[in-house]
Formats: C-alpha cells, sequence, structure tokens
C-alpha cells in the first residue's frame, strides 16, 4: 500500500486497471492528495462521478484506518450513480496486489464498503450534520457529489473535521446557480481559498472523449447557447436565471419525480390532458399527462392534422380506466387546435379550451398581480407551484426539451400594471423553437378543478362512466373555456 498513499493515479493505473483516463481526472487526483480540499465543476458526462469513485477506493485501500463519508445533494445520487460506479470499480480491482480482499455482500455491501470495524466507506444524506460531525478517524475523506446543493451545516461541519487530523474533501458537481458555498468556493470568496477549486472546461471533455462535439453542438440547437440549462449542463458554467422560472426549481421538481414509483405518478385521478397544438414548422405536438401535482409522462407528435391530433388525445383520455373518474383535455385553441377541440367535443370528451391570449380574471397567490392574458396566467401558476417557498409538490419527468422550455421564457410588467410572460412567438424567434412541451404543462396546471362538477363533460351513448358522475346541469355543453 506504501507506494499508493500519495499517488492515487498510480493506484488507479495499477489497481483498479484504468487504461484510459482522461487528463483532467488525474489532475484531480493528484491535487486532492497534494492540497487535500479540491472542488471540481464541468459540464455533465465528464467523468466527475468515476473520478470520485476511484477517490474513494484509493483512500480506503492506503490508509489502515480512515472512514469516508458519502454524501449528496438527493440521496438517489448516491444510491443510483455514485455507489453503482463504486461496486463497479471495486469489483473490478486487483486487491490481492496489495494484500486486501473486497468480496460482494461481504466487505461491499450496497451503499458500504467495509474492510475494517476501524476502515469504511459509507454513504449518508446531506440533512444529517451530527452524523458528517461524528465521523472520527486517524483519517478521513469526504465526497460531495452534486455539490452545488448540499447545505451550507454541512460544509461547516466538514470544516470542522479539518482541525483535528488527517482530512480530505472532494466536492464535484455541475454547477447551479450563482450561491451556496460550492459556488463561494469556486469564486475565492474570503475564507475558503484553501479550497483547489477546478473548472473542467466542454473543450476538455471534447477533447478526452468523454463528450462529443455533435451532443454540444445539438444541446445549443436545442437549448440555445445562453439558457441556463445549457450554460450549466453544457458550458459547465454557473448561471443567473433571468427567466421566469430558476432551473434550480425544474431540477427539484425533476428530482421529485424520481422519488416516486411508476403507479404512484398515476394515483392521483383524474387524468388532466395538457395538448400544446403544433402550429408550423418544427413545431411539434405535445401532450402533457397531469395526475395531480405530477406530470406523469410526456407524448411527442411530428406536424399532424387536425383529425390525427384530435385522434391521439382521444386515444389518451380513452385509455383510462372505466372506473376512474372522467378524465379531461385542456387543448390550444388557437388555429388548428379549434378544430381538435370541435371534434373532441362530438365524440364526447371533457374539453376545457385555452386560448393564450385571451383576458383572464386569474390573479397570483397574494391577490395582488393581476396578468395581461391567460397565458401569463398559466405560467405565473406554474411558476408559484414550483417555487421552494411554497414546500412544492409537483413532479416533472427527466425530459431535457421540458427543462428547456420551463426556463425559457422570460416576464415583464406592463404599463397597464399586469404582469406579461413573454410570448410563445417570441420564443420561437429568439431560440429558433417552440416551447411546445412548456406549454403543454403550463395548460395542464391551469386547470385548477378537473371535476364534473367545474368541466362539462358532454352526454353521450356509450360514455356511461360520464353520464352517471356527472349531473345533469353539467352536461348541457361540450366544452368551456376557462379564465
Amino acid at each position: 500500500m506504501a507506494p499508493y498513499v500519495d499517488d492515487p493515479v498510480a493506484f488507479v493505473h495499477d489497481i483498479l486497471g484504468v487504461d484510459s483516463m482522461a487528463p483532467y481526472q488525474a489532475e484531480i487526483l493528484s491535487t486532492l492528495a497534494s492540497h487535500r480540499r479540491v472542488a471540481v465543476r464541468g459540464p455533465h458526462g465528464l467523468g466527475k462521478t468515476a473520478t470520485a469513485a476511484w477517490a474513494t477506493l484509493w483512500f480506503l485501500a492506503t490508509r489502515p484506518e480512515c472512514k469516508i463519508p458519502t454524501t449528496a445533494s438527493a440521496w438517489r445520487q448516491l444510491s443510483d450513480f455514485l455507489w453503482p460506479e463504486i461496486h463497479r470499480w471495486a469489483l473490478r480491482a486487483n486487491w490481492a496486489r496489495i494484500g486486501l480482499e473486497v468480496r460482494r455482500d461481504r466487505e461491499l455491501l450496497k451503499l458500504r464498503l467495509v474492510l475494517s470495524p476501524a476502515r469504511f466507506a459509507f454513504a449518508l444524506v446531506s440533512s444529517d450534520e451530527a452524523k458528517i460531525e461524528g465521523a472520527h478517524s486517524a483519517a478521513l475523506l469526504y465526497v460531495l457529489d452534486e455539490a452545488k446543493a448540499i447545505p451550507d451545516p454541512i460544509w461547516d461541519a466538514i470544516e470542522g473535521a479539518f482541525s483535528t487530523g488527517d482530512c480530505y474533501a472532494l466536492a464535484i458537481s455541475t454547477p447551479g446557480p450563482p450561491a451556496g458555498r460550492f459556488y463561494r468556493i469556486h469564486t475565492r470568496q474570503p475564507g475558503l481559498e484553501n479550497w483547489v477549486a477546478r473548472h473542467i472546461t466542454v473543450e476538455e471533455a471534447v477533447a478526452a472523449g468523454r463528450v462529443s462535439a455533435a451532443w454540444v453542438e445539438s444541446c445549443r440547437r436545442l437549448w440555445g447557447a445562453e439558457s441556463p440549462i445549457y450554460q450549466t449542463r453544457v458550458l459547465g458554467e454557473f448561471a443567473e436565471s433571468d427567466g421566469l422560472i430558476p432551473l434550480s426549481w425544474v431540477e427539484a421538481a425533476v428530482d421529485r419525480w424520481r422519488t416516486l414509483s411508476p403507479d404512484a405518478r398515476r394515483s392521483s385521478k383524474p387524468l388532466v390532458l395538457g395538448v400544446d397544438v403544433a402550429r408550423q414548422g418544427s413545431d411539434r405536438t405535445c401532450l402533457a399527462l397531469r395526475y395531480g401535482d405530477v406530470i406523469a409522462e410526456l407524448r411527442y407528435y411530428d406536424q399532424r392534422d387536425t383529425m390525427e391530433v384530435a385522434g391521439l388525445t382521444a386515444q389518451a383520455l380513452d385509455a383510462e380506466p372505466a372506473d376512474a373518474p372522467p378524465p379531461v383535455a385542456v387543448v390550444d385553441v388557437v388555429g388548428i387546435g379549434a378544430g381538435v377541440v370541435d371534434r373532441l367535443v362530438e365524440q364526447g370528451h371533457a374539453v376545457v379550451p385555452f386560448s393564450a391570449g385571451s383576458r383572464t380574471d386569474r390573479t397570483d397567490r397574494s391577490g395582488q398581480l393581476r396578468f395581461a392574458d391567460t397565458r401569463s396566467a398559466a405560467w405565473w401558476g406554474l411558476r408559484e407551484r414550483l417555487d421552494p417557498a411554497n414546500s412544492p409538490t409537483l413532479a416533472l419527468p427527466p425530459d431535457d426539451q421540458l427543462i428547456a422550455d420551463l426556463t425559457a421564457p422570460s416576464w415583464s410588467p406592463t404599463s397597464g400594471g399586469t404582469l406579461k410572460v413573454e410570448s410563445k412567438d417570441s420564443i420561437r424567434s429568439r431560440l429558433g423553437r417552440s416551447p411546445d412541451a412548456g406549454d403543454a404543462v403550463a395548460m395542464a396546471f391551469y386547470l385548477t378543478d378537473p371535476s364534473p362538477r367545474a368541466v362539462p363533460h358532454p352526454n353521450l351513448a356509450g360514455r356511461s362512466r360520464w353520464r352517471s358522475a356527472t349531473p345533469p346541469s353539467v352536461r348541457r355543453s361540450g366544452s368551456r373555456r376557462i379564465r
């Protein structure tokens, strides 16, 4: 073990059998050994998690008495990414060469690797600073994955450990908004100069073969070079969002979605189907399937005519179980959407036409803000549902186009004292594409009461579940416009 105590690069090569380490990965490991505190930011896919796994195994193998707490801003990051990577390399390692033995389900457990009672690595939640503070040992390595959202008390607990012994810390992350300890380390703020901050550029990742130039260009065209998601995920830069919905709010909603089982994502009935109908060029029709506070699924379709879109929408509505509350479609009525609404009503479906430019009486939660049009009210309402100050439960699927769409619109006050969200046409002109998925989700959540009491359900023969569940006074017409 002695030759590797201060040489993690040689350990990774000789013991883990890694032949194709990127230059920046070797630099990170060497810097960790020499400077002890390293914070790394960079684009998605450059190999940060593999580097953290290698560091974990190097430290555990070379210190006869040590503890390695691993933590992350989301438990899923540990259970689905970091620890599977640790498993991958631990099972490939030539432990016998340094007189150690690691066996699956003995030393190597799902979220724990134990070589002796005084020598182990383990996972813990980033909200428990007491366990961070309690991790006493002759040698400590803290591994912080997706460190941008780890709260300050955890960082403070780690700083305290540096006063007592042989202590190291490796923090890795794609960047987020310009806030938090990880951001302050990278901007060299007073008191944090003892950290080495390293920005891995997308050019370095491309040169190392970790990401492709084609992927970079595809992301630029999809998201726009100035978008927060492109800045953070592709360029590895911190991004200030001056848009309506911050990227960090959307990412938190995606994390909530990932924690739900497939059944739980569809457990709150009825289905509310947001339908953004393609209008021109490269626009796509998007169906957003909402159950309660969850968008269970997004469905995209290239240019289709009126009857095809109506058929796809009807198919999604008819797929709901017969004993479920009746589903509702909220359909963009502008352009060919009007024909889609008419056809669905003819077929006996419950439809709410959504007219983005129409007047609305909606206000924000405070009752103080009023809106220039229905689109603005819908998007602002979605913003409020995602705002961390409101203890959000809204969950969104991990769809890159949706994330880009939701972080795209800007907003501004009007001369009349109302608030206006950037129009679809303005976004299309600015980004070269339409925010189809974002609009579908905003429409799905604009409907606050999908019950038969609030939404008319046509009285058609063969639709017995609607006929029995809907009061006669509600069944007189097939659609209404929500304001």
